[in-house]
């Protein structure tokens, strides 16, 4: 490492929620240095715009499914040398790698015993599943950020240090909605209901969930009048969605891009969910919400053999309890969607009940506290002065706090 150029941070990330992690860590150490750094990877768009130095495009590592992996083995397999061999050439003062295990810990094995310093940035779910990996990670990794505060335990009982930092999606802005906006934007009267509903954004999910969510709003119409639908939707799917919601018994109103969205959240009452992230984006908006998902049977049936937990959506995992309604696969009728949407619907102290509860899930995501990837360039800082100690490190982490 030279004084005079700062030292080079390695990022590997393998697809574009870890990205945005990564653009985020990078514009959160940039704030924080003293001096100047470095970096160098694999990242998308959002983390080449802070500066990163890719190796080569983020979406050659983007793939799901065995049919979709399998054409593309003898590529990654090329990748996975190539990254290998760009690490121990570079010699990177540390190497944080984000998400995509599959990928990240395959390089962390290679490069074990090499002196670098890896850290690795959103801990395995080992809290759900296959426990034992937890053994196996602490064998080739120096650190291991968690979004969750119950996850280092399972890490720490294995002699790998585990710092809770908090969930990214708190940085997202889904807290901060303008209801205001959102009525004068699209013509709608104070006094009109609003109901957010999120069929997801894969094919998969909306094909299953659509027509399960125009049953649930023709049981609701009758009892609810004027309640109007707001559809959150993203452009690859937009045309479906749009074509499914023009048959259902509310009016429709569909919006694109997360301002919007969350401007939605802030003007609505109540909310119907795909089971997934945006169910702690409504957390965060303390938007009271009914979660539903369905899967095809084979992988459930995986799933039900494998997963030990209770419940799908993470606000009732971390609880331990059911807050959010949530029904899943045979449990996902119409019936109970449109019971559990109109009691939140119709009675003020369920709804007033749930807020309550998701407050305490936020502040567990960090929601009040420093901003999750400043807790993350403090542990990242904290490693590399660990590592060179600070007489020799330009870019000393300015503290802001603990972690």
């Amino acid at each position: 490492m030279s004084s005079k150029t700062g030292p080079l941070v390695f990022l590997i990330a393998g697809e574009p929620s870890g990205d945005l992690l990564g653009a985020r860590l990078m514009a959160a150490m940039k704030r924080k240095a003293d001096g100047p750094i470095r970096f160098a990877g694999i990242g998308g768009d959002r983390m080449i715009a802070e500066g990163l130095e890719t190796l080569f495009p983020l979406h050659e590592l983007s793939l799901m499914g065995i049919a979709e992996l399998l054409p593309r083995l003898p590529n990654l397999i090329r990748r996975l040398k190539q990254t290998t061999a760009e690490i121990r050439n570079r010699r990177p003062d540390v190497v944080v790698t984000i998400d995509a295990p599959d990928f990240c810990f395959r390089v962390a094995k290679r490069l074990k015993g090499s002196g670098i310093p890896f850290v690795h940035y959103v801990a395995p779910t080992v809290w759900a599943w296959r426990p034992k990996r937890a053994r196996k990670i602490a064998a080739f990794l120096d650190h291991l950020l968690a979004l969750l505060p119950f996850e280092p335990p399972y890490f720490e009982r294995e002699g790998l240090p585990c710092t809770f930092v908090g969930h990214s999606i708190v940085e997202g802005g889904a807290a901060s909605g303008d209801a205001g906006r959102f009525r004068a934007k699209h013509g709608i009267s104070p006094d009109t209901r609003l109901l957010t509903v999120l069929p997801g954004s894969r094919r998969s999910e909306i094909s299953r969930l659509l027509p399960d969510f125009k049953a649930t709003l023709e049981r609701l119409a009758p009892s609810h009048p004027g309640l109007v639908a707001v559809v959150p939707t993203v452009p690859h799917v937009r045309d479906t969605v749009a074509a499914e919601a023009a048959g259902w018994p509310v009016p429709v109103i569909l919006v694109e891009g997360d301002q919007d969205k969350y401007d939605a959240f802030a003007a609505s009452e109540v909310a119907l969910a795909a089971s997934g992230t945006v169910a702690l984006e409504l957390a965060l908006a303390r938007l009271p919400s009914v979660i539903a998902y369905r899967m095809h049977p084979v992988t459930v049936g995986l799933y039900r053999r494998f997963i030990h937990v209770r419940y799908a959506n993470l606000v009732n995992i971390m609880l331990d309890r059911m807050l959010v309604p949530e029904f899943l696969q045979e449990n996902c009728t119409p019936a109970n969607l449109a019971g559990a949407v109109g009691r939140l619907l119709d009675d003020p102290a369920a709804r007033t009940e749930q807020r309550d509860g998701v407050a305490e899930v936020a502040r567990w995501l960090g929601q009040g506290g420093p901003p999750p990837s400043e807790r993350a360039a403090d542990v990242v800082f904290g490693i590399l002065e660990g590592r060179n100690g600070t007489s020799n490190v330009d870019t000393v982490s300015k503290k802001t706090g603990g972690i």
